[in-house]
């Protein structure tokens, strides 16, 4: 058979935060595909399960030898013989295979090694990027969403959001977006040692800078003095993803931010009115993830301005999408393969986003690897947005200096989304 499968091999790795992850590569005669999985350390309650040991005796319990076990027995003799360009099939049999809503039988991140591996397989045997193998005609390069100052989950200070973004929308093409971004990341990391001292400008798990602030006012300050600093206000703006979740009180149904304990519609005026003080262009998790009515009521009072992303709440699930999509519960999705741990899962995810007028923004994990696909998945894809961290750490960059290769290889045919990153659906 042409393209077929002949080997199937897993090892555990290790990933950015010094934690063991699964790497696959899917053999077709000489031809070969490797891929990471990701993980993450701001989940979602409803995502894909990650498979660990639990054996205290490797790696404090992270060992992932049950994942890799799985991908080299049962995963490996359930694909080997398959064409490996039939995506689809592929993932369908590791779907069936696992036989579970949450992939907690095989481990999510067995399969999404797997699968990313079969992508990349298909792409070298049909002897074309690995972003032409998703589609042929990608040319749209994607507006980078940089998270350059950490709060929450990320940063261990008193400041409750867990990410302060930018996004420079307004460069011409993505080599100057992300040079932007650059110049912009090291005036704030000049600012927030004078601020706050040489520590401060110690970075998280995704690169950005973690001072000690506590006041989210503070931090949006913060940001827009660097982009204006840098001399990119009409260039660069602001972003936030709050992660609400982390400081969400489920018995008394009240958001601790800002040093005191808010209710829903509290804390919708309060975005509401930071959109209006900052020129503040998307706004992910901004609500507990089971908070769907919030979603709906700052999407219907903001959205029309301003981008309200579900990760948390979506967790890249075409069940909870759908489910958003009728409440209205927001206007644009985040997409994490290892969420639903099969790369057809989430081109589904992305395709039911945006037939129904949503953006889709391509994302990484805090916990990544030097695995660069998500650049080249954006860019197949046309999303128009890619979250992948700040311009720092190896497997951040990766990413970015690969879509830097992607836009040089398709020269003339390479289009930014920039500003029009909301009229992509």
């Amino acid at each position: 058979m042409v393209n077929e499968i002949t080997k199937v091999t897993a090892r555990e790795v290790l990933d950015s935060r010094g934690n063991p992850t699964v790497e696959v590569e899917i053999w077709s005669g000489a031809k070969m595909g490797c891929a990471i999985a990701p993980s993450g350390a701001s989940t979602g309650i409803h995502e894909a399960l990650e498979l660990r040991d639990a054996d205290i005796s490797r790696y404090a319990g992270k060992g992932v030898l049950k994942a890799v076990s799985n991908v080299n027995a049962r995963i490996a003799k359930a694909i080997t013989g398959y064409d490996c360009t039939k995506q689809s099939e592929i993932d369908k049999t590791i779907i069936e295979l696992d036989g579970t809503d949450n992939k907690a039988n095989l481990g999510a991140n067995a399969t999404v090694a797997t699968s990313m591996a079969v992508a990349k397989c298909a792409a070298a045997c049909r002897g074309i990027p690995l972003y032409a193998s998703f589609n042929h005609q990608a040319s749209l390069m994607p507006v980078p969403m940089l998270n350059v100052l950490n709060g929450g989950k990320h940063a261990g200070t008193k400041l409750s959001p867990q990410e302060f973004m930018i996004m420079p929308i307004g460069a011409p093409n993505f080599r100057e977006a992300l040079r932007m971004a650059a110049e912009t990341y090291h005036v704030l990391g000049k600012i927030v040692v004078e601020r706050y001292g040489v520590s401060a400008k110690n970075v998280g798990d995704e690169g950005g800078y973690a001072p000690n602030m506590t006041m989210t006012r503070e931090a949006l300050e913060c940001l827009t003095t660097a982009i204006e600093t840098a001399g990119f206000s009409k260039e660069v703006s602001p972003a936030i993803d709050p992660a609400a979740s982390s400081f969400y009180n489920g018995n008394q149904k009240t958001y601790f931010l800002d040093g005191k304990n808010m209710v829903a519609q509290e804390l919708i005026d309060f975005w509401a009115e930071l959109s209006e003080t900052y020129p503040i262009v998307s706004i992910e998790d901004p609500f507990d993830e089971e908070d769907f009515d919030s979603f709906a009521a700052l999407t219907e009072k903001i959205g029309s301005r301003v981008q309200i992303v579900g990760d948390d709440i979506f967790v890249t699930n075409v069940k909870r999408i759908k489910k958003a999509i009728e409440k209205c519960a927001a206007n644009s999705v985040l997409i994490k393969l290892n969420q639903v741990g099969t790369v057809t899962e989430t081109i589904n995810a992305i395709n039911l986003a945006r037939s129904n007028g949503w953006t889709a923004v391509v994302s990484h994990r805090s916990g990544e690897t030097e695995d660069s696909m998500i650049a080249d998945f954006v860019v197949g894809l046309g999303t128009g947005q890619i979250k992948t961290g700040a311009p720092a750490r190896g497997e951040r960059t990766a990413k970015y200096n690969q879509l830097l290769r992607i836009e040089e290889e398709l020269g003339s045919k390479a289009k930014y989304a920039g500003k029009n990153f909301r009229l992509l659906s």
